[in-house]
């Protein structure tokens, strides 16, 4: 969870008006647990996102960065969320499955330079999907020194869901937004 790219995207979403929660997987930090193959931990996911429900949030935008991406395009299916965002998938070390996907991931973010997440696979699954693709130029999968431009990505895509459905007015809440994002494992 402390990592460049988590703590951009929890910040960056903090100032659109979304409230964030940021959680790292188990057996990453201080958390208990060993690694489940993605299984163990979708369910971790959907507990974060059962939270923020309990919690009286009722716009969830899931947000998620290299593992943390896959669990989410792997949760998608199973609850009514906002379009995630998600941060460099590594389409080549996980199989990721978007059949079904198409209108739930609303943007994809990767750097031009990510040997996990190759511009040119990535274009044909967003077009698959329908979403937005945004390339950062020079940037690797752990965007060194590209931190502003993947904040920009990300706070105009999610200013501009924000403003197309009315959820969040100007960091106060109308309709209590959340983010959910896991924190990445292979960083």
């Amino acid at each position: 969870m402390d990592n460049a790219v988590v703590e951009t995207l929890a910040e960056t979403l903090f100032a659109v008006g979304f409230s964030t929660l940021r959680f790292n997987f188990r057996g990453v930090g201080g958390s208990t647990g060993a690694f489940d193959d993605g299984r163990g931990e979708q369910d971790d996911a959907l507990a974060a996102v059962s939270f923020l429900e309990e919690q009286g949030f009722r716009a969830i935008l899931p947000a998620g960065y290299s593992f943390g991406a896959w669990v989410n395009a792997g949760i998608l299916s199973r609850r009514h969320l906002l379009p995630a965002i998600l941060v460099s998938p590594p389409i080549d070390l996980f199989g990721f499955d978007y059949k079904g996907l198409r209108g739930r991931v609303g943007l994809i973010v990767c750097g031009d330079r990510d040997p996990y997440c190759p511009a040119g696979k990535i274009k044909s699954v967003a077009a698959e999907l329908a979403c937005r693709l945004d390339i950062i130029a020079n940037a690797d999968h752990f965007f060194w020194s590209r931190e502003k431009e993947l904040a920009a990505s990300v706070g105009d895509f999610a200013a501009q869901l924000t403003s197309q459905s009315g959820l969040c007015d100007g960091g106060v809440t109308k309709d209590r937004c959340g983010a959910a994002g896991p924190d990445e494992r292979d960083g």
